[in-house]
């Protein structure tokens, strides 16, 4: 079995501290977390890590690609893995934090990114975790880059929904639950709604573990919604 262990952290700009500037601690916690699960998933010792992402369109990525951070206001590139003359500057948002978060803690592994189509169906992304899967060679690890909803209160990005509180709480208990069916059950057009970058992330995990088979255990380490967008930390480990 190819797929050995995966990691669920979110992907804000401000997980990086010179994008957060004074208000850096206020997500000190999530960074540990966010640090935490990656050393968990290297724990498992992979052959190499497969960062699955939200992004305009479904595409694979080349070790050299590169995202960067000039649209919050910090001029800096950050590799996927090499850097070199053949990579370009196209990581979305989620695959360049996934990218951050990989190279933050010093694994030299080698790194993959497969983004995903934000309105990607659920079949498709389940299609999508199977194939990644079936593909790999060696021992593979998924570092899923996603946020929850945008609509925690009146000073959310999304504004305050009703909804979004209880949407967060069915994804907080597939994460701690490793519950596929769950996360392939979550709506994509109320997702979309309530402005939740993760579900289609999530949905292309629940096939990948789907496909791969064996007991899976998950373990949700945070669980909050700052500024009004809940994020999510989790690990999934199989014996």
């Amino acid at each position: 079995m190819p797929l050995v262990a995966a990691a669920v952290c979110p992907h804000p700009p401000l997980l990086v501290p010179e994008l957060a500037g004074a208000a850096a601690p206020e997500l000190d916690e999530l960074r540990t977390a966010a640090g935490a699960a990656v050393s968990t998933l290297l724990d498992a010792e992979p052959d190499h890590l497969l960062l699955v992402g939200a992004g305009p369109q479904t595409r694979t990525f080349r070790p050299a690609d590169y995202g960067t951070l000039d649209a919050y206001g910090l001029n800096r590139a950050v590799p996927l893995w090499r850097v070199n003359c053949a990579g370009g500057p196209y990581l979305p948002l989620s695959l360049t934090i996934g990218a951050w978060l990989a190279g933050r803690s010093g694994t030299e592994l080698p790194r993959l990114a497969q983004a995903v189509a934000a309105d990607a169906s659920p079949d498709e992304c389940a299609e999508l975790g199977a194939a990644l899967v079936a593909e790999s060679t060696g021992r593979v690890a998924l570092l899923v880059l996603g946020d929850g909803s945008a609509c925690r209160g009146v000073q959310a990005p999304g504004y305050d929904d009703p909804r979004a509180e209880a949407y967060d709480e069915g994804v907080a208990r597939a994460l701690a639950g490793a519950d596929v069916a769950a996360l392939l059950g979550l709506d994509p057009a109320l997702s979309a709604a309530l402005k939740v970058a993760g579900r289609a992330p999530w949905q292309v995990l629940a096939g990948a573990v789907r496909a791969a088979g064996g007991d899976w255990r998950g373990a949700l380490s945070y669980h909050r919604a700052p500024y009004g967008v809940a994020y999510f930390v989790a690990n999934w480990t199989t014996p």
